[in-house]
């Protein structure tokens, strides 16, 4: 199987089995839209039909307008589009850390050398909401509240080795957000998954609080990326 056979298994089979504590709710992009599963096909076909052995950049877990609905990592449909010239036609979202991230893969050279090389995902690979007061459903993060962490880890780490088992590198590990590492360092802890972790801020971090810094930030991912 190639590497893209893989992704592609993992994703369709791809199911929370857990309860999550009140007010939280995990969204399967693949079920919720068959277009998703096409695309997302698509787009490991093109990029990961292969098998090289890639170093895994580590999320946090998918947003609703990214990889919440088009089932690939910090990638909104108008960066499949623009960039990766794959077209979802049930959907159109902006997500302000996918600008981020593929100005930064702009940088690396573009998307067929940088995924020859990198492979990205989240330790829970769906996307999370909470309602608010106002019945709302709005983003969540899996470290958001102590009780959701207690309720996902040991899935967020059988996932972990899942990605890890469809051919990475586990000498280093790029993890995205300094909350995050704090987490994935916990879980590292518990299951030696990896052998050293190297921190980047977050896309929506840099995109959101250090606008006027993102070459700068851009830079620091290339270096540390190359390493």
């Amino acid at each position: 199987m190639s590497f893209a056979d893989k992704v592609i298994a993992f994703n369709r089979q791809l199911h929370y089995p857990g309860k999550l504590p009140e007010g939280f709710r995990a969204m399967n992009p693949y079920l919720d839209n068959p277009e998703t599963l096409d695309v997302m096909q698509q787009f490991y076909r093109k990029y990961y039909n292969d098998e090289i052995t890639r170093k895994f950049i580590v999320g946090i877990n998918p947003s609703r307008h990214g990889a919440g609905v088009t089932g690939v990592p910090f990638t909104d449909t108008k960066h499949l589009e623009s960039v990766c010239g794959i077209t979802m036609h049930s959907a159109h979202t902006h997500e302000i850390s996918s600008v981020f991230i593929y100005d930064m893969i702009a940088a690396y050279g573009g998307p067929e050398p940088f995924y020859s090389q990198f492979y990205i995902n989240s330790p829970f690979p769906l996307a999370i909401v909470r309602q608010s007061k106002t019945g709302q459903w709005l983003n969540a993060n899996y470290y958001d509240d102590p009780a959701l962490f207690e309720a996902v880890q040991d899935f967020m780490i059988e996932s972990l080795e899942k990605h890890i088992s469809l051919g990475l590198d586990t000498s280093k590990v790029f993890v995205l957000g300094k909350k995050n590492a704090v987490f994935i360092q916990k879980l590292n802890q518990k299951a030696h998954l990896f052998d050293r972790i190297e921190i980047l801020e977050h896309p929506r971090f840099i995109q959101q609080y250090k606008s006027k810094e993102k070459h700068a930030y851009i830079d620091k991912y290339l270096l540390t990326l190359s390493e």
